[in-house]
């Protein structure tokens, strides 16, 4: 079975959500018995030196990239206004890049083409004239839903109607490609009941995010102290008012209980109008070479998303790493952790406190929360399994090659 894989940027390091999910797929698949091919765009905002790729990975996966400018432009976005295209989706279509897919697509015969996200989308069209290989997409998110959820929580009453304006668009453009392709492949049962609602009537399964626990056996039995940490991708803005919502309504009621608790926030482009805040007891510390390793000396992982759709990446690297998660409902959808067994969901600033004040007069117990965390990861998100689960599915559906 060939497989190419396109995806919406490099996903190279693999230390944010996107770049986990779409290299953990590609290595699955492939360790599966496919031959995958991945494709991607090296976008302006993700820009990845590709000598800095190991050479036995590029080989493994056919890794080949084109580069793309996917800035936001005032212009653009002014203009895309006037018109029925989401500007959100568009700013992914590069006729630099549609010549080198077709290039590939000439070269090769595919059995499956699989899109990693909707951005991948625009080239559907480019795929069906050059391929006869069915078309799969691998939804990470149902992508409109984020975008009507910022809109819902946003205060400002401009920004509020702008957020609204991109998530019909987003949401039409959505419910339009549902009708140009062959099966879904969505990370979670929630959004696969979104999916259905929406109309799909294709072949569909959802199929979670696996990670490599090799990986991470180094690190589970690290000596951890009893403190907060956040690490995620700062650029994705469900992550960036997750944590505005809990330094200004949260923190301070929870330090002043508790002074000597520390709060680490760690993430690529962390904004400088949060590190502005200063919070007493509060460390900020970038970018991260290894998340394995910061996360390991500290227990209590928070994720207080208000915001977002699909599977939350760093709550997998948690659970793989024996912590105790504290998660908004948003935050823990779909994954299948179970309150006060396996993780604390918190959706106030006072069920916050709470958990968190509970853990530190009980460490006992919530390190308890950790080592059934762990024992999830391990019945239940093991990377070893999801390549042969979508292979099954897409033979079933589609017949083997």
């Amino acid at each position: 079975m060939k497989i190419l894989q396109i995806c919406h940027r490099v996903p190279f390091p693999p230390l944010d959500g996107g770049n986990i999910a779409m290299m953990n797929m590609a290595l699955s698949l492939e360790s599966s018995g496919a031959e995958v091919h991945q494709f991607c765009l090296n976008t302006s905002r993700h820009f990845t030196d590709m000598s800095n790729i190991p050479k036995e990975l590029i080989e493994k996966l056919h890794m080949t990239a084109t580069a793309i400018d996917t800035k936001v432009k005032v212009k653009d976005a002014f203009f895309n206004l006037f018109n029925k295209e989401s500007y959100n989706i568009q700013r992914f279509f590069s006729l630099k890049v549609e010549r080198a897919l077709i290039a590939l697509l000439k070269k090769y015969t595919f059995d499956y083409v699989q899109l990693e996200t909707l951005f991948a989308s625009v080239y559907i069209k480019a795929i069906r004239e050059y391929s006869s290989a069915k078309i799969i997409l691998r939804a990470h998110n149902v992508e409109h839903i984020i975008w009507e959820r910022l809109s819902h929580s946003e205060k400002n009453p401009a920004k509020r109607i702008y957020l609204n304006f991109l998530s019909r668009r987003l949401k039409n453009y959505e419910l339009e490609t549902l009708n140009f392709v062959d099966g879904l492949i969505p990370i979670t049962n929630v959004d696969k009941k979104h999916f259905r609602k929406l109309g799909y009537k294709g072949p569909m399964m959802s199929l979670p995010l696996g990670v490599d626990l090799k990986e991470y056996e180094p690190w589970i039995n690290s000596k951890s102290e009893l403190s907060l940490v956040h690490l995620a991708s700062m650029d994705w803005l469900p992550n960036k008012e997750g944590v505005e919502w809990f330094l200004k309504s949260c923190w301070q009621a929870i330090h002043k209980e508790h002074p000597e608790l520390k709060l680490f926030l760690a993430g690529r482009n962390f904004p400088e109008e949060i590190i502005a805040l200063k919070p007493k007891g509060v460390h900020f510390s970038g970018r991260v070479d290894n998340a394995f390793e910061y996360l390991s000396t500290k227990q209590i992982m928070i994720v207080p998303l208000l915001s977002g759709s699909g599977m939350r990446v760093k709550i997998i690297q948690g659970l793989a790493l024996g912590k105790t998660i504290i998660s908004t409902t948003i935050g823990a959808e779909g994954i299948d952790v179970i309150d006060e067994k396996n993780i604390l969901i918190a959706d106030t600033p006072e069920e916050f406190a709470k958990a968190i004040s509970r853990c530190l007069k009980d460490p006992k117990w919530c390190r308890s929360i950790g080592r059934n965390a762990l024992e999830l990861a391990r019945t239940t998100y093991s990377n070893e399994a999801i390549g042969k689960l979508e292979m099954d599915f897409l033979g079933k559906n589609f017949g083997g090659s």
